[in-house]
C-alpha cells in the first residue's frame, strides 16, 4: 500500500514557522499540536537572516530575495521535530541558518550563474536554460561524451551548449549519469514524501532507536545528526572503496554532520561484509540512505525485502527525484535539485536572468524534513519505506507560500554562520570490530 501525505494549502497573509510545523504534522498524521503562536517570525526576516539570501544573486550585484518561504520551512520543520522529540531539542534554535552553514565554513559567496560551491552552472541552450552539476572529476571527464564533442571542457560549456536543444541536453546528461535539470517554473509540489507499507508496524519506544546511516554528503548525514540529537544511537556505515565524499571537504563541516556517530567501514565487494551489513540493518530501527536504489540493489540489499523481514524497521530513502521509474536513475545534488523544483526560474529565470538560490539549498531542507519524517515513522511503528526526493521537498516548500516573500530594499542580509561542532567525527572504521561483535552475532 502506498500512502500519500495531504497537500499543504497556501496560507493567507504569508507563512510562519508555527503554521508550517502544524501543516507538516497534519501531513504526517500526527496527533500532537504545536501552539499556533509558538513561532510567528516573518518570512522576509528569516530569509534575510538565514545566510541564504546573501548567497543568492550576481557576484557583483546585490543579494536577491526569494519569493518562496524556504527559511520559514526550515524553521518550521525544526519546530515540528522538537515537538515530536519530547523536548530533546531546543525549539528556539535558529534552524533557518542551517541553509548557509556549509558556505560559512567553506567561505563560499554568491556567484550568479555558478553555484556558491562552484560545481553547478546555469547554461543557456536552445529553448531555455539548464543547470549542469559536475562535482566529481569523473563528471567532467564525461563532457566529451555528453556533447559528442572531442576535447570538450568546462570552460567551453557556454559556447558548446548554446545552439543545442535544452531537452536533448538534459536527456543525454541523465542517460550518462550527470546531474542536470531545466530552469522551469515551479510545479504544484503537492507531496514531500511517499510511504510504502511493508507489513504490520511495531511500536517500541522503551529505548532509543538504533539508526544505521548509509548516507553521504549533506542531506542524509544532517538527517542522521538530527536523529542523534533526538536521542538515537547512530552508526555511520561507509564503503571502504568509496567513503563519504564529504570527508574530502572542510573538516569542520564533516564534524558538524557526523560527530557523535559510531563509524563502521565495510568492503562492499565482499559477500562476508555484505552479510554484516544485512545483519546490522536487521538490528536497526531506522535506516537512512541517499543512494540511487539500484546501487544497493546491486549489492543484494533490497529495501522492501528487508523492511518486510524486520517488522518495525523504518527505511528512509533520500534521492534526487524519488524511487519510481524513470526518475530513480537520475542523479541530483542540492543545487540542481533546487533548480529542478523551480528556484532559479523564480530567481530571475522568468526574465531570462536566472541565478542560484543559496548553497545546495535542497540538502539542508531535505535533512530537516527527513529527520522529522523518520522520527515520526518510528514513533508510529515503522515497517515502512519512506521515499523522499530533494526536488519534492523544495517544491513543497515553494508551494507553502501564498503571497511570496518580499524583502525591503533597506534590509542588509546576514552573512552565513555555522554552529561549532560538539566534537570531532571519529576516524573511518574505528568502531567496526566492536560494533560487528555486538550487533551481528
Amino acid at each position: 500500500m502506498i500512502a500519500h501525505p495531504q497537500p499543504l494549502s497556501p496560507v493567507e497573509g504569508g507563512l510562519v514557522p508555527s503554521t508550517y510545523a502544524l501543516a507538516l504534522g497534519e501531513s504526517l498524521g500526527l496527533p500532537w499540536c504545536i501552539a499556533p503562536d509558538a513561532d510567528t517570525s516573518q518570512a522576509a526576516h528569516l530569509w534575510a537572516d538565514s545566510g541564504a539570501m546573501w548567497l543568492s544573486g550576481d557576484e557583483d550585484g546585490a543579494p536577491r530575495a526569494c519569493a518562496a518561504p524556504l527559511a520559514t520551512c526550515a524553521k518550521g520543520a525544526w519546530l515540528a521535530l522538537a515537538a515530536l522529540a519530547d523536548n530533546s531539542l531546543d525549539s528556539h534554535f535558529s534552524a533557518h541558518r542551517l541553509l548557509g552553514e556549509r558556505a560559512a565554513i567553506a567561505g563560499f559567496t554568491r556567484r550568479g550563474r555558478v553555484s556558491p560551491g562552484g560545481a553547478c552552472r546555469l547554461l543557456s541552450a536552445a529553448g531555455g536554460w539548464l543547470a549542469l552539476n559536475l562535482p566529481r572529476p569523473e563528471d567532467e571527464a564525461l563532457l566529451p561524451a555528453w556533447l559528442q564533442e572531442r576535447g570538450a571542457e568546462v570552460g567551453q560549456l557556454d559556447e558548446l551548449v548554446a545552439a543545442r536543444p535544452v531537452g536533448e541536453l538534459i536527456e543525454r546528461a541523465r542517460m550518462l549519469g550527470l546531474a542536470a535539470a531545466p530552469v522551469a517554473p515551479p510545479g504544484l509540489g503537492r507531496t514531500w514524501y511517499r510511504a510504502q507499507r511493508c507489513g504490520m508496524g511495531r511500536v517500541k519506544l522503551d529505548a532509543a532507536p538504533l539508526v544505521i546511516d548509509l548516507s553521504s554528503l549533506w542531506a542524509g548525514p544532517l538527517c542522521g545528526s538530527l536523529l542523534s540529537e533526538c536521542g538515537a544511537r547512530v552508526i555511520k556505515v561507509e564503503s571502504k572503496q568509496r567513503p563519504d565524499g564529504a570527508r574530502s571537504g572542510p573538516t569542520e563541516f564533516f564534524d558538524l554532520l557526523n560527530a557523535g556517530k559510531e563509524s563502521v567501514c565495510l568492503d562492499f565487494n565482499s559477500p562476508h561484509d555484505i552479510e554484516h551489513l544485512r545483519r546490522l540493518i536487521a538490528r536497526a530501527d531506522i535506516v537512512v540512505e541517499s543512494a540511487r536504489p539500484r546501487a544497493l540493489e546491486q549489492l543484494g540489499v533490497n529495501a522492501a525485502d528487508l523492511v518486510a523481514d524486520n517488522p518495525g524497521l523504518v527505511w528512509l530513502s533520500i534521492t534526487g527525484y524519488g524511487r519510481s521509474e524513470p526518475q530513480r536513475n537520475w542523479v541530483a545534488y542540492g543545487d540542481d535539485a533546487g533548480v529542478a523544483a523551480g528556484l532559479s526560474w523564480m530567481m530571475g529565470g522568468a526574465k531570462d536572468n536566472p541565478v542560484f538560490c543559496g548553497d545546495a539549498i535542497a540538502d539542508p531542507l531535505a535533512g530537516l524534513h527527513g529527520a522529522l519524517l523518520a522520527w515520526a515513522a518510528w514513533r508510529q511503528g515503522g515497517s515502512v519505506i519512506l521515499d523522499m526526493a530533494l526536488k519534492d521537498v523544495v517544491a513543497y516548500c515553494i508551494g507553502a507560500g501564498a503571497s511570496g516573500v518580499t524583502v525591503s530594499d533597506n534590509v542588509v542580509p546576514a552573512k552565513p554562520v555555522a554552529r561549532q561542532a560538539r566534537a570531532a567525527a571519529v576516524e573511518p572504521g574505528v568502531d567496526t570490530n566492536r560494533v560487528l561483535q555486538e550487533l551481528t552475532r
